[in-house]
């Protein structure tokens, strides 16, 4: 057992708990510059700039798409590998890693093409006008062709992580996101390359990470090794992974439908001034959602190892301590939204109208987003906890049954359309988070008791 794996097991719990989430949050917050770095900078193209910016933030339901079929692996191996590692069952979770490789590297030879070819067809049922689909095509064809080290970076970046070993699954996202940095204002204003740079400065970062993150799975450090003469994929481990990563998949892909949801009923009844507001407001909303899930990412190794391990009384610690942490620093994100949204608004566009329609919208959109810390929290931590099917049936609810539903019909019952859209986001946090809170307490009691009786 190495020493990483053998801390989940026995080091104190907040001491591990902040050891493991800092370079979790570390990372989804440099993470989010893969997202919102180019829109910064694409943001403040002269002339083109508001455009420019409407239109890439077009293209951000195909990417959380792709995104969505690496963390169905991702967070479907990741929670089991560690389990097995838990149980001491080293070779069970080595064959779950080389399964969600492999899993990997099929979900891109597929994907990669059909999303091509049939970007602006997607591009413009997402709501792109004849002056924003130039700029949001230009930026998806790059972005798509590098599909396979999107996969890879997020896929498999949680099996380091899993391990124990978080500082370098941090690094796998740093390193990638400072060259990001880097390359972004070079190649968009110094080229004169525009949204085309912005998205070859993209494609490369995240080359560089995958590459970084499959040294280290194919190194003497990891625990666990990708093998590529390893045995073939194992149609039980492939239904595993795919069940339990569901949830998470879910929860991601549905964004898509949300920003068509969104998009198609803003440029119905704001135009595109209203669609741009919600780009850079999506952008906002990742600085509370990514930090608290690297809250969750640190947790989730400690809970299900020590799940796995029968040790329950470390997984309610663990869990206390993450709901803690989240709530608190969604508590501080909503106070500064609603002391200064200006301030975050002015990063993505100096246009005065648009400033102005994003303030207004903002109130609006983060009027109770102190909530996604329980809604966070307590989804992510069944799944840590293998709990698959209650875990996607409550993303299935929030966005499915609450949220789209709400943008569709709110504005037939109020004057002001555009508030009606914007109104849909709080009503839907403030049930949902309820809803999940309520079916954590309830059904993780149940779950730890049943561990409790086995081990007994």
């Amino acid at each position: 057992m190495s020493t990483e794996s053998s801390e989940l097991k026995t080091a104190p719990i907040p001491r591990l708990f902040w050891k493991m989430a800092l370079p979790a949050v570390v990372a989804q917050v440099i993470s989010l510059l893969y997202n919102i770095v180019d829109r910064i900078f694409i943001g403040h193209i002269a002339g083109d700039g508001t455009a420019a910016l409407t239109g890439v933030g077009l293209f951000m339901p195909i990417l959380m798409l792709i995104e969505s079929f690496a963390m169905l692996v991702g967070s479907g191996g990741a929670p089991l590998a560690s389990m097995r590692l838990g149980r001491e069952e080293k070779e069970r979770a080595e064959a779950i890693l080389n399964t969600s490789f492999r899993l990997l590297l099929i979900f891109s030879i597929v994907l990669t093409p059909a999303f091509f070819i049939f970007a602006p067809q997607l591009l413009i049922f997402f709501g792109a006008s004849s002056e924003t689909l130039p700029f949001a095509l230009t930026y998806a064809r790059i972005y798509i062709l590098g599909t396979v080290t999107v996969l890879f970076t997020y896929g498999l970046n949680t099996f380091i992580s899993a391990q124990g070993f978080a500082a370098t699954a941090m690094l796998s996202t740093v390193i990638g996101a400072m060259i990001n940095i880097a390359l972004d204002p070079v190649l968009i204003f110094a080229c004169h390359l525009g949204v085309a740079g912005a998205a070859i400065a993209t494609v490369v970062s995240q080359t560089v990470s995958a590459v970084w993150v499959l040294t280290f799975l194919c190194g003497k450090r990891s625990g666990i090794s990708i093998r590529l003469h390893a045995e073939k994929m194992n149609g039980r481990t492939i239904r595993a992974i795919l069940a339990l990563g569901a949830s998470t998949f879910v929860m991601i892909s549905t964004e898509s439908l949300l920003s068509m949801a969104f998009n198609h009923s803003l440029e119905r009844y704001g135009g595109d001034m209203a669609v741009g507001a919600m780009t850079i407001i999506t952008s906002v909303a990742s600085l509370i959602s990514m930090p608290v899930n690297g809250f969750a990412q640190g947790a989730a190794p400690i809970i299900s190892y020590n799940y796995g391990a029968g040790i329950n009384d470390r997984v309610r610690k663990t869990f206390h301590i993450l709901l803690a942490t989240s709530v608190v620093y969604a508590g501080i994100f909503w106070a500064v939204i609603q002391l200064a949204p200006g301030s975050l608004a002015h990063i993505f566009t100096n246009d005065g109208q648009l400033l102005s329609y994003t303030v207004w919208a903002m109130h609006i959109y983060f009027a109770v987003i102190i909530t996604n810390g329980f809604q966070i929290s307590c989804q992510q931590s069944f799944v840590a906890l293998g709990q698959a099917r209650i875990s996607l049936l409550l993303a299935l609810f929030r966005k499915m049954v609450l949220l789209i539903p709400l943008i569709l019909i709110l504005p037939h019952f109020l004057s002001d359309k555009v508030f009606a859209v914007f109104l849909a986001e709080p009503i839907c946090d403030v049930t949902a988070a309820a809803v999940t809170t309520i079916a954590f307490v309830l059904k993780s009691r149940k779950i730890l008791m049943d561990t409790s009786a086995r081990s007994h």
